[in-house]
């Protein structure tokens, strides 16, 4: 029995460490279009030299 547990634990560790891991692809540069979108919505919002900041999610007034 002990034989079978050694066998057992060794094809249970080997299967667990060869797992494919899947993970979104991290994007460095942001979508410009939704940047984009987001600037217009800002001014629109802010008016004109009153935006703080601007990025793909969100934008922020002074």
């Amino acid at each position: 029995m002990s034989r079978f547990t050694t066998v057992a634990v060794a094809l249970t560790a080997s299967a667990l460490l060869s797992a494919c891991v899947i993970a979104p692809p991290v994007n460095s540069m942001p979508d410009t279009a939704a940047v984009t979108r987001m600037s217009e919505q800002a001014l629109a919002t802010c008016g004109a030299g009153n935006v703080k900041e601007v990025n793909a999610k969100s934008f922020t007034c002074k």
